[in-house]
């Protein structure tokens, strides 16, 4: 029994993490977010809407300064102020702004923001667990090693999902007639609009792929399907 102990502990924490985070975010984003009202960026999520062929696409601003868009775990869509207001001051164009959200939308439409919940309570889980039993036979760096062994896991799903989410952005995109340019677009500025945060990072443990590597599947989906964008 004493064996089992830090996995029984490990699941525990995890059904416990997740009930307070999900809980902790949606009051969070309810405290802190309005309805966004653009009329430009409204004709756009129309577009999208009618591809997708829903009455309308709801989006929020989530009042953060990071650069930044987000699906909830209840299927809701945010831009952070500090993302909304590059786009005032022209450093994001409506379009590329338009991509954002149907990355988003990507995440909500194949599962992604739910999952990440139910993701981030079990690795935490299996960071306890890991640093428990490690830290019997490795006293000093079990904590350590459980550490990283976590981060490498949670980095790799979460770019698999970002590969996802743009596909699906890519395709909504295309049909809704905005065309892929502004996904690619924002890419490049990406980097120099975040400061360049994670630069210097091995790709195996950012969260988010490279740019290249995202452009480049951007432009090998085009390719398949017969679209050319510049």
């Amino acid at each position: 029994m004493l064996k089992l102990t830090p996995i029984l502990i490990a699941i525990i924490y995890a059904l416990v993490m997740y009930k307070f985070s999900a809980w902790n975010t949606a009051r969070t984003l309810d405290q802190q977010s309005s309805l966004l009202n653009d009329p430009e960026l409204d004709l756009l999520n129309l577009d999208m809407a009618g591809a997708l062929d829903l009455p309308k696409i709801k989006v929020h601003i989530y009042e953060i300064e990071p650069i930044n868009g987000l699906a909830a775990p209840d299927g809701r869509i945010f831009i952070t102020r500090g993302f909304f207001n590059k786009y005032k001051d022209g450093s994001v164009s409506a379009a590329e702004m338009a991509s954002v959200i149907a990355h988003e939308l990507g995440h909500v439409a194949l599962g992604h923001s739910r999952r990440r919940m139910i993701d981030f309570s079990g690795q935490n889980a299996i960071r306890v667990a890991l640093a428990t039993v490690l830290g019997r036979f490795l006293p000093g760096i079990g904590i350590w090693i459980a550490n990283m062994l976590t981060t490498m896991l949670a980095a790799r799903l979460s770019r698999g999902d970002e590969y996802e989410a743009d596909a699906y952005a890519s395709a909504l995109l295309t049909k809704a007639g905005i065309g892929t340019a502004p996904q690619k677009s924002l890419f490049l500025k990406l980097d120099k609009l975040t400061g360049s945060l994670g630069a210097g990072t091995p790709a195996w443990l950012l969260s988010h792929p490279k740019t290249a590597e995202r452009i480049a599947a951007i432009e090998a989906r085009e390719a398949k399907w017969g679209v050319t964008e510049t």
